[in-house]
Formats: C-alpha cells, sequence, structure tokens
C-alpha cells in the first residue's frame, strides 16, 4: 500500500534511466489487478472474491493478499490482529521463497511483504525487528531495481523510501545510516516520477504519492486536489479517494468542501470501518462553531478506533469543544483524559501532551481565531484578533500567538506585506520560548521570500527555522525548511 510502504536504492542506479524494455513486463493477472483495486477501495471482501478466481499461491497473489491484510491492520489500529498478521506476512514469504520463481514481480512480492511488516512491526511497538525487516526489504528492492530497471513498481517503492529518508531531520537519520540506508531527496524524486508517468500496475499508488509529497513540502497544493478531485470523479465508491479529498481540502482550509466530502463518502458494510474520518470533521466542525456536533464526532472516533494515537489529540479537541461551548464541567474532564492515555509519537498528541502538562489556560480569544484560521475565515479571524486586549499579566505564550495569527490570516489573505510584518514581530518578541510560533514564522518568511526570487533572504529564515532547538512541532518544521534549503542550492 502506498501509504505503508518505504524503502531505499543506490542513487546512482534511482537517477539512470531505465533501458529500452527487451522483455514483457510482469504484470498481475487480471484477477489480481481488480483485488488490488478493491484494496485501494476499502472493499475487503469484494478483494478476497477477487482473489479467489486467482491462483492462490501465485506472486502476484500473495502479494495483493498481503496488502489487504496489511491495510486491514493499520487502518483498524486493532493490535489484536497484530500477530495473526505478521505470522501470515512469515508463511507467504516463505511460499515465495519456496517456489523461487525467476522474475521482477516475485522478487518484488518478497520485498514489498517484507516492507510491510516491517511497517506492522514498528507501528505496535516492535521497533528493533521492524528497522531489521525494513534493511532486508531495502536490500531485497535495491537488488530488484538493479536486476530489473524497467520493472516501475519497485521504482515506485524505493523513490518513496528514498525520498523520506533523505528528508528525515538528522535526530532520525543517524539510525537509518547505521543500518546502511542513505537517503536522497533527489533520487527518490527521480524515480517516482518515473513511476508516476508510465504505464504500471502500481501507477496510481505513485501519482497519490508524488502528488502528495510535492504538496506538503513544495507548495504545489493546487496539483494535488486537482488529482484527487478528478479521481473522485471517476472512482466515487472509492473510500482511499475520497479520504483523501476530504483530507486535502482540510489540509487546504477548504472547511465547507471538506464537510460536503465527509457527508457524501461511500459508507456501507461492503467498506473498511475508517475512524480517523468522524476525528477529521470533529476538527471541521470545531472550526465552524458547531461545538456539540464536534464533541459528538470526536466520541464516535474514540468509540471506533482501537488504536494509540490520536487519543490525546482527540481528547484535547473535546476539551475545546466543551470549553468553547460553555461547559466547564465537561472542559475539565476532557483535560484530564489528556493524560490519561495514548502514545505521544505524533506532534498532534505531543503538542496535546504539553498543553496538559503546562497546566497554562488558553486564551478564547486566540483559540477561536486560530480555529478560524484553520478553517479558513479569515477576515473573522482578524475580527476576532482585533479583540485581543494584551496587558502585563498576559503570558509569553499568547504575546507571541497573537502577531502569528495575524500573520497567517493576512498570509492566506494573500497579503505578504502585512504577514512578514507579523512573522517578524513574532520572531523578535520570541527570543528562545519554546514555542512553535517563532520557528514556524521563520519557516513561512522563508517561502514569501522564496516565493519572489530573493534566494539568500530566504534561505537565512530556513536556517533560523531550523535553528530553533525545541518546539512542538520541531519534526515537520524542520524537514520542511531543510526540503526547501536543497531547492535553494
Amino acid at each position: 500500500m502506498f501509504l505503508l510502504t518505504l524503502t531505499a536504492v543506490n542513487p546512482r542506479v534511482a537517477r539512470s534511466e531505465p533501458p529500452p524494455e527487451t522483455f514483457p513486463a510482469p504484470v498481475l493477472s487480471a484477477p489480481q489487478a481488480r483485488a488490488y483495486a478493491e484494496v485501494l477501495k476499502m472493499r475487503p471482501d469484494a478483494a478476497r472474491a477477487q482473489l479467489r478466481a486467482a491462483p492462490p499461491t501465485a506472486p502476484g497473489t500473495l502479494l495483493v493478499q498481503d496488502c489487504l491484510s496489511i491495510t486491514e491492520l493499520l487502518v483498524s489500529q486493532d493490535a489484536s490482529r497484530y500477530q495473526a498478521t505478521v505470522e501470515a506476512q512469515d508463511q507467504r514469504l516463505k511460499a515465495l521463497e519456496k517456489a523461487a520463481a525467476p522474475g521482477a514481480l516475485p522478487a518484488y512480492a518478497r520485498a514489498e511483504i517484507r516492507l510491510h511488516q516491517a511497517a506492522a512491526q514498528v507501528v505496535f511497538g516492535h521497533e528493533v525487528q521492524g528497522a531489521w525487516n525494513l534493511r532486508q526489504s531495502y536490500q531485497q528492492m535495491q537488488q530488484v531495481v538493479r536486476q530489473y530497471p524497467q520493472y516501475l513498481p519497485a521504482r515506485k517503492t524505493l523513490g518513496m523510501m528514498q525520498f523520506f529518508i533523505g528528508s528525515l531531520p538528522e535526530s532520525y537519520r543517524w539510525f537509518l545510516k547505521l543500518l546502511g540506508l542513505p537517503g536522497s531527496v533527489e533520487a527518490g524524486l527521480h524515480n517516482l516520477r518515473l513511476a508516476a508517468t508510465q504505464a504500471n500496475d502500481f501507477q496510481l499508488e505513485a501519482r497519490l504519492i508524488l502528488a502528495l509529497l510535492e504538496e506538503t513540502y513544495y507548495k504545489k497544493p493546487d496539483a494535488a486536489l486537482g488529482l484527487v478531485e478528478t479521481l473522485y470523479r471517476q472512482q466515487p465508491d472509492n473510500l482511499l479517494i475520497s479520504y483523501l479529498l476530504i483530507s486535502q481540502h482540510k489540509k487546504q482550509h477548504h472547511t465547507d468542501a471538506a464537510l460536503t466530502a465527509y457527508r457524501t463518502r461511500p459508507t456501507g458494510p461492503d467498506y473498511l470501518s475508517l475512524p480517523y474520518l468522524h476525528h477529521m470533521a470533529a476538527d471541521l466542525l470545531l472550526y465552524q462553531g458547531q461545538y456539540a456536533a464536534s464533541l459528538r464526532a470526536n466520541q464516535q472516533f474514540l468509540q471506533q478506533y482501537r488504536g494509540q494515537h490520536y487519543r490525546k489529540d482527540a481528547a484535547f479537541k473535546l476539551y475545546l469543544a466543551a470549553w468553547l461551548g460553555g461547559d466547564a464541567g465537561a472542559a475539565e474532564q476532557y483535560r484530564r483524559q489528556i493524560g490519561s492515555g495514548g502514545r505521544t509519537v505524533l506532534e498532534e498528541d505531543n503538542y496535546a501532551q504539553r498543553f496538559f502538562e503546562d497546566k497554562l489556560p488558553l486564551s478564547k480569544l486566540l483559540t477561536r481565531a486560530r480555529l478560524q484560521i484553520d478553517g479558513g475565515y479569515y477576515r473573522p479571524a482578524l475580527l476576532t484578533l482585533n479583540s485581543f486586549r494584551p496587558s502585563a499579566a498576559t503570558p509569553l505564550r499568547d504575546r507571541l500567538e497573537e502577531p502569528y495569527r495575524r500573520a497567517r490570516a493576512w498570509h492566506l489573505l494573500g497579503r505578504p506585506d502585512s504577514a512578514r510584518l507579523f512573522y517578524a514581530q513574532t520572531i523578535a518578541r520570541a527570543g528562545s520560548a519554546p514555542y512553535y510560533f517563532a520557528p514556524q514564522s521563520a519557516l513561512q518568511l522563508g517561502y514569501l521570500y522564496q516565493a519572489e526570487g530573493q534566494r539568500n533572504t530566504a534561505k537565512v529564515y530556513f536556517q533560523k527555522a531550523l535553528a530553533y532547538p525545541r518546539h512542538e512541532y520541531k519534526n515537520s518544521t524542520d524537514t520542511k525548511a531543510k526540503l526547501a534549503l536543497k531547492e535553494l542550492e
């Protein structure tokens, strides 16, 4: 699955163009391809029905079976399914080794299943085993590319891993280097573009990966949203595409469109349950000030979700909905819930935990403005901010947040001069304060100057964003600043 698999390739091999094809490209059979299409639609029973028409031990069948099983595990986050999933992966790998069939597809299937196993192990807390399997998958996939350079699915997976390893902050990269997993952003993008622009069994994955990476790290939101909207029109019954449509609208502050996509998504017993959709909807409703509806959506998420990620974030959003809705008693219960469960691997959960531990009350005005900006309601947010009156007793966090929120509103309204003024004000006030407002201001100033062609000034601000030692969103901020600097080299 494109959201799960990671690996890498030798940069020299990755950059070379595939030679002219002199053999038939290995492809999935018709039943296997139809089954895989159902996996992407998140319809497991339909996928299994298609696989019954395929040879049970064929490499393509084993690969698609594993794509289905890892999708079910990681979507459900159900720890009770973990052991059976890993054991089934071991059996598929043994079957592939026993058959010892030649060709690109069997070799690719072995490396891809090994990678799926690594993903499962890391997600469910077995990091050492996961790291070892990641290394094995990397080496195997590297060999696939060397032996079958024309086989584009391998380029897709290798390119994705190459990009992610190359873009990781230094605090993570040392471990992957220790395992012998070097990264290269340039080689990764090159591989992904090859797989995204030429026909192959997994071209849709490659197109989506490339679009999402470029949207997140290279400021190309229109291309990503356009692709997802086109795919949605072509496949309105595809739950994965619907999820991506909701996510892209949400990231781009299109709250009304995101909620429409959420409410019209395909549903029913044929589809996997995807509780995270309700968590996204809760945010969207919070942006609109629909606090009771937001509470219900997050409660539904927590009732259905079996994983440990996003629990603290959900409790924090429940707190905000109750607090802004005027129910102080419920708000305090949700605040305590932040500290009682879940993990802090994700930045959203880490932010919620820091709020819980700091015990510093939030400003209702600034919180409303933040939510309005997140929702795309920029001018109402500026009106809200006009009511903010700091005093000598106002915490430093709030005195930093106010100009930062103004900067974000003006930036998103297409007023860069006003945005620059307030970003700079945020940085000047911040000093070494451990909040994300100053590093994010530096990152955004870098983007603004980069867009205007002022490369040297942009570099200064991207480097400044990297220099802040500790804040809630350091990993993502550092990754974006690092990639922006690479673009300016």
